[in-house]
């Protein structure tokens, strides 16, 4: 049995300066971290993991997505029957997601049911059993979600073309698996994920709305009474950097549709490389992160060529992506690869200008502070920040750091970004790469 070195100690609690969060460490490792936000009456509960399909090997693709689903089907009190009537009883929300690198489980209760959100939550992550005729039942509901990704021609390239992007390494395999790859995995498997990854030392509890710190803390403490000491051997963390065996690729999906869908996009910056995470934002906005960014001005209000055009980026631990989406007539998609790219060199070439610099710092601004007006949203910031750096910024401190950006850093972090080499993916009524226009073809050289 392996042993905690704090078993038997005392939680560490400490509040982070002027963020308005609480923080306390239990034996085990389990952190537990809380907002009280003023003026609800809500309570939002949430058991990160750093669990997510990084950590999978090819054959066992989409296991943590798997077992994410699983969870909630069983527990040694409660039956998927009495887990869903127990959180309709309370006019609650349950639910939970997955990504490459983090599983969330959450409740969003009024602030009396706190003690049940919290019993509940802990209950379906730490207790719920893999059981072998419910990995058959819900092996065909995650089929199921797999066709409706399918059908979903946005939905679906965004996995094509991060895999266009990272080749056969595990960010670059969809988080939902395949369709091989989960009618292949077994009972066995699914529980060894769950009891040699799901240790304590993995996973927050992240709680904001009308809470009380130390109330919070007894009720997770007790939710985890008998879990907080790891019986099983845990599975190695992921490596810390990331190796890349090819480059990034073009990919084509073949869709008989009406539109055809494209990304475009580079591998960006890991999320602890913290001097380009606030300028690479500003520069992601004006790109294509709102109604007046170039792409959306140039692309559809001046040309009418597409209706969704925008930039994006996904941060992970030691990698990211920004990429470039539209949707648009086939007829047009020469016209929109060639303004897309041309735009995104211009910027590489010329960085943004003051104004524009302006204007994205303002969005970043208004969609932070907007953004965080529900426990919900209040529960996911602290948790995410938790997992992922350890620490916690109080609103004040993160709107500082957006209007210390300068039209030069998001200058320097364009002219780094943006001559890396590009991949590219499409969905559409194409059968093979030189199908596509070349102006598409040329994107990746």
């Amino acid at each position: 049995m392996r042993r905690s070195a704090a078993r038997g100690g005392r939680s560490v609690a400490q509040k982070a300066p002027d963020s308005g969060v609480r923080r306390s460490v239990l034996p085990g490792g389990l952190r537990v971290v809380t907002e009280y936000v003023p003026g609800v009456r809500s309570a939002s509960v949430g058991v990160w993991v750093g669990v997510g399909s990084r950590d999978e090997a090819r054959s066992v693709a989409g296991a943590a997505h798997f077992l994410e689903h699983l969870l909630f089907k069983s527990t040694p009190t409660r039956s998927a029957l009495d887990i869903a009537q127990v959180m309709d009883f309370a006019g609650g929300e349950l639910n939970a997601f997955t990504s490459k690198e983090l599983t969330c489980f959450y409740a969003h209760v009024i602030d009396d049911d706190l003690p049940l959100a919290v019993d509940l939550v802990s209950d379906v992550v730490l207790r719920g059993q893999c059981r072998s005729a419910d990995v058959d039942v819900e092996r065909q509901v995650v089929l199921e979600e797999i066709s409706m990704r399918d059908d979903d021609p946005e939905d679906l390239l965004g996995d094509v073309f991060l895999g266009a992007l990272f080749g056969d390494h595990p960010i670059g395999r969809p988080v939902i698996g395949t369709v091989d790859s989960i009618e292949g995995i077994n009972r066995r498997q699914l529980h060894s994920f769950h009891v040699r990854r799901y240790t304590p030392d993995r996973m927050v509890v992240a709680v904001a709305g009308n809470v009380e710190h130390d109330h919070t803390v007894e009720l997770v403490r007790r939710a985890f009474d008998g879990h907080l000491d790891q019986a099983a051997t845990p599975a190695p963390r992921r490596e810390g950097t990331i190796r890349l065996a090819t480059g990034p690729s073009l990919s084509v999906m073949t869709r008989d549709s009406e539109q055809v869908h494209m990304s475009l996009g580079v591998r960006a910056f890991g999320r602890h490389e913290g001097t380009h995470r606030w300028p690479l934002s500003v520069l992601n906005t004006a790109i294509g992160g709102g109604l007046s960014s170039r792409l959306f001005q140039q692309i559809r209000e001046e040309r009418g060529l597409a209706y969704s055009v925008y930039s994006s980026v996904d941060t992970f631990a030691d990698t990211g992506a920004f990429s470039v989406y539209a949707a648009c007539q086939p007829e047009n998609l020469k016209d929109v690869a060639t303004l897309a790219r041309a735009v995104l060199a211009d910027v590489a070439a010329e960085g943004i200008t003051d104004a524009e610099c302006a204007r994205a710092k303002g969005s970043l601004r208004g969609g932070l502070v907007l953004g965080l007006e529900d426990s919900g949203s209040r529960m996911n910031r602290i948790g995410r920040s938790e997992l992922s750096y350890g620490n916690h910024r109080s609103i004040s401190e993160t709107l500082a750091k957006i209007d210390s950006v300068t039209t030069e850093q998001v200058r320097a972090v364009a002219a780094e970004l943006l001559n890396r080499p590009f991949a590219a993916a499409v969905v559409g009524p194409y059968k093979r790469q030189r199908d596509l226009p070349a102006a598409v073809r040329g994107i990746v050289s």
